[in-house]
């Protein structure tokens, strides 16, 4: 199923305030582009370095730029299209303070 992106402008808006992110988010977004997922496992297939967070939501990290950021959007499968709703993106220090209060589980900035 094709991946339908929500909400596209808060990359943006990221690469407008981190224009050192550009490059490694547009190839995220062209990747987005192609994929072509069933079920959970293929985005870990076309992402080998994205991470499921488990504990019970659908919810996946993505390593972006070298590692150089994170971005957490949530996953659900529908009848005909994959909905990837961004919930946040910052910086890989960002995200590893955010995991000391264990708030990747349940944030949503966007």
């Amino acid at each position: 199923m094709k991946v339908h992106l929500i909400k596209i402008q808060t990359i943006h808006d990221f690469v407008a305030a981190n224009a050192q992110s550009r490059v490694g988010l547009d190839n995220w977004l062209k990747a987005i582009k192609v994929a072509d997922w069933k079920e959970p496992k293929d985005i870990l297939a076309t992402f080998g370095n994205a991470d499921n967070l488990g504990n019970g939501v659908n919810r996946i990290v993505f390593n972006i730029g070298g590692n150089n950021y994170r971005l957490v959007c949530e996953y659900v499968f529908g009848n005909k299209r994959v909905h990837l709703f961004i919930c946040w993106i910052g910086t890989h220090a960002a995200y590893t303070e955010m995991c000391k209060r264990k708030e990747q589980y349940t944030i949503n900035k966007y």
